[in-house]
């Protein structure tokens, strides 16, 4: 990321809520962010977001990886992963 407001396209941390998201768009006076894994979006200050640290993107990928390991947990026959 550069100086200026995030591009589309960025990897950012909210410390509104305290979440990293990927910059989807802007409307308005705000971005929208998506979680690294996908979902619903929400609004932040592009003046206020600023590059995750390597500890917080860390901690949001494991939290995808490990939203996705329950996801597919859920959907194969019998709880158990598909070989």
């Amino acid at each position: 990321m550069t100086d200026g407001p995030p591009a589309v396209g960025d990897t950012v941390h909210d410390p509104a809520r305290d979440r990293v998201g990927i910059v989807m768009g802007g409307v308005g006076p705000y971005i929208q962010l998506r979680p690294l894994g996908g979902g619903r979006e929400w609004d932040a200050d592009p003046t206020r977001v600023r590059p995750p640290t390597p500890t917080e993107l860390l901690s949001a990928r494991v939290s995808e990886a490990n939203t996705r390991s329950r996801t597919a947990l859920r959907l194969s026959p019998g709880g158990l992963p598909e070989a």
